[in-house]
């Protein structure tokens, strides 16, 4: 009987797959891969071989109550019946964030499950739907072993000069810090790269991530030495949803006289993200009191709004 792994992308709209058959000496084959995409809205299945032909497609008129766990149980009836005599030995998932705590792929247990929710305020738009995708398999074949492989885990060797904002130190031990993400696609070209050209490999090299989220990441010798995205997946590069680096200077220009409420509004955000995370942490719970505390009316001027907006950070 042939052994079959499954590794999944879940993310907000789609469900990316690859079914590899493992083959001698473990060695993996691409048996097939595709996607679940327009969930929720105009769902479209694609399936096709390694060799690239289709082995299925099907669509759904729009507006098809058809969510996550109505996707992933569609793909896993999918590959029982149509690649029959294969036994699925595990599903691999990618998780966007494993924090400071997970530094490899691990096995999914109710204690991970619960480590990875808390979370999800630093990365909402990735995180629920990676374990979502984990809670459906769970569900849909609750003895089946799974393992998350986290974006994150590249970056966790890097330098702590590439991973602390300039704030202080009690907040960086609060969480409030660079994690860095796109790490299995890093992982995966630095390997590549090595198997390719190993003299190359072992220098300095600029790696890019370009597509819907893009980064760049600055490699040696397989090492990440730092990467554009920091504290979540919105800062570096401009992506196709997320405008990237933005000087916090642009809201006192752009907003006049609401411009602290907003910066105001923007730090406590982070400090409630940090908390999340930390919760009860003493130093970011006093440093989110102080930066967001009120301050005594001054005079509408942009000069005056940049400087608390700067003195705030």
């Amino acid at each position: 009987m042939a052994r079959m792994l499954l590794c999944l992308n879940a993310g907000s709209s789609s469900i990316k797959f690859s079914l590899y058959r493992v083959g001698p000496a473990d060695a993996l084959a691409l048996e097939a891969h595709g996607q679940v995409e327009g969930i929720g809205v105009h769902p479209h299945f694609l399936a096709k071989a390694g060799d690239g032909a289709t082995l299925a497609e099907q669509r759904w008129p729009e507006g098809a109550a058809f969510g996550h766990d109505g996707a992933l149980r569609m793909l896993m009836d999918w590959i029982a019946a149509d690649l029959a005599g294969g036994a699925l030995l595990a599903v691999g998932h990618r998780v966007v964030h494993g924090g400071t705590r997970f530094h490899a792929p691990a096995l999914v247990t109710p204690a991970l499950l619960d480590d990875l929710a808390a979370l999800s305020p630093l990365a909402p738009l990735h995180q629920p739907h990676n374990l979502a995708a984990i809670h459906a398999c769970q569900a849909i074949q609750p003895g089946l072993p799974q393992v998350a492989c986290f974006d994150t885990a590249f970056h966790r060797r890097q330098p702590d000069v590439a991973t602390r904002f300039a704030l202080p130190r009690a907040l960086t031990q609060a969480g409030v810090r660079r994690y860095g993400f796109h790490g299995l696609s890093y992982d995966f070209v630095s390997r590549r790269l090595h198997a390719l050209d190993p003299t190359l490999a072992a220098g300095r090299v600029i790696i890019a991530h370009l597509g819907n989220g893009a980064s760049l990441c600055a490699v040696r010798d397989g090492r990440s030495l730092d990467t554009t995205m920091g504290f979540t997946a919105l800062d570096g590069l401009m992506m196709g949803t997320r405008c990237g680096s933005l000087d916090p200077g642009w809201c006192s220009i752009c907003c006049g006289r609401r411009a602290w409420t907003l910066l105001r509004s923007s730090i406590c955000s982070i400090m409630n993200a940090a908390c999340s995370v930390y919760p009860g942490c003493p130093a970011t719970c006093a440093n989110c009191r102080r930066a967001t505390r009120r301050r005594p009316a001054r005079r509408s001027t942009c000069m005056s709004t940049a400087s608390r907006g700067t003195s705030a950070r």
